[in-house]
């Protein structure tokens, strides 16, 4: 019979040693990890579906505000309407406000964004804006997550099958659950290079659709703006695929309007004699028609979309653009922001209220009252159920 092996002093140390470098080890990993630092409160339940079908009445009050200065809309998904302000994301029923859940990070938020059903996080590290969370919109459950390369500012959009996530030197695109599909512009990671169609351009604006990205730049001499139309899902997400790339001549503070189907919008100011106009470009990136447009076009000028209507605000009036080829068909003077399809009406804000307009053709139909106090800020609609929400600037409004 053997017997038993005795453990001396040395073998105590050693091993005591080991169990710590094993717990340092573990709380090296979780503070560098993304789950330090990290708060999510979830919703006991899911709130209630929404009312599709929405009176409105002649006035509308305020029910309540929250700060969401990261936010560029309103974020209505789901049932819930959610804002995202400093490092916070948080779910709210839309009648009262009440916060329903919440996710929070010790970063900062560079944006969020509703699709897909979901909430998209956006938060800075850094490596730039490049940790992503998407959320499900009614509980707030954290769903799918990325991180990539990124540029230290970023701007959001969303076409209902692909979001774009665009900062002056980079772009990305990706898919419902967070896979890229696209990288365009600086790569950081040259293991492959001589992909990129290009080198040192600036990101001027982007659009997408299921069918098409379009990018409006400027690059290294060069002597104007450059668009570029390509696909959005290549075989090969670090090679993208062109279908056209030209120069627009004369086309300083030109704007990228909206993509739909397989046509770009692109605003041209005047220049050499020429008025101001919209052009449409086909799948390839060549012109098809021009549409004048009077007015001055303002930096604050932006594109609205959902499932129903693009409309473009100039500044001072909102221009619809149809769904099915983007040629502008209606133009409301005097508006405050873009318009939004609210229960099959057109609402356009406009100074000391909201403008219900015709779809078709853009008759006013009726004006609703709501007192705003003294704003100048753009004001971009949207609606859950029978509350009407307003961005203002840094901060989300309720009306009822």
């Amino acid at each position: 019979m053997l017997a038993p092996e005795r453990r001396t002093r040395s073998d105590l140390i050693g091993a005591l040693a080991l169990a710590l470098a094993v717990v340092v080890a573990v709380t090296v990993v979780w503070l560098r990890s993304d789950a330090h630092g990290t708060t999510s409160v979830t919703a006991d339940t899911s709130l209630p579906p929404l009312s599709t079908s929405v009176l409105l009445p002649d006035i509308l009050k305020q029910t309540w505000e929250s700060a969401s200065a990261d936010s560029t809309a309103p974020i209505t998904v789901g049932n819930a309407v959610v804002t995202a302000d400093g490092s916070e994301v948080i779910g709210r029923d839309p009648a009262t406000g009440e916060e329903v859940w919440r996710y929070a990070r010790n970063i900062p938020l560079c944006g969020a964004i509703g699709s897909w059903d979901r909430v998209v996080s956006v938060y800075q590290d850094d490596r730039g804006c490049s940790q992503v969370t998407s959320l499900v919109a009614d509980t707030g459950a954290r769903k799918d997550q990325r991180n990539s390369d990124a540029d230290s500012a970023v701007s959001l959009s969303a076409d209902g099958t692909y979001l774009i996530s665009r900062g002056s030197e980079r772009m990305e695109l990706w898919r419902s659950d967070l896979v890229r599909t696209l990288e365009y512009g600086r790569v950081d990671a040259k293991v492959n290079p001589n992909k990129q169609p290009r080198t040192g351009c600036t990101l001027l604006d982007a659009a997408s659709s299921a069918n098409r990205v379009s990018v409006l730049e400027r690059c290294p001499g060069e002597a104007s703006n450059r668009l570029t139309v390509m696909n959005p899902a290549p075989k090969d997400a670090q090679e993208p695929e062109e279908y056209g790339s030209s120069i627009l001549l004369d086309s300083e503070g030109a704007r990228l309007l909206a993509v739909a189907g397989e046509k770009t919008a692109v605003y041209l100011p005047p220049a050499n004699g020429t008025v101001s106009r919209i052009s449409i470009f086909d799948g390839s990136g060549s012109p098809i028609v021009d549409y004048p447009i009077e007015g001055a076009v303002t930096e604050d000028a932006r594109t609205h979309a959902d499932k129903a209507s693009i409309t473009w605000w100039t500044g001072s009036q909102t221009v619809n653009l149809r769904l099915s080829d983007l040629a502008p068909t209606w133009i409301v003077n005097g508006t405050s922001g873009p318009g939004s399809m609210v229960a099959g009406q057109m609402l356009i804000p406009v100074p000391g209220g909201i403008a219900a307009v015709s779809p078709s053709d853009g008759a006013v139909q009726r004006m609703i009252a709501v007192d705003r106090g003294e704003t100048a800020t753009p004001i971009v609609l949207a609606s859950a159920g029978e509350t009407i929400l307003e961005q203002r600037g840094d901060t989300l409004f309720a009306l009822r």
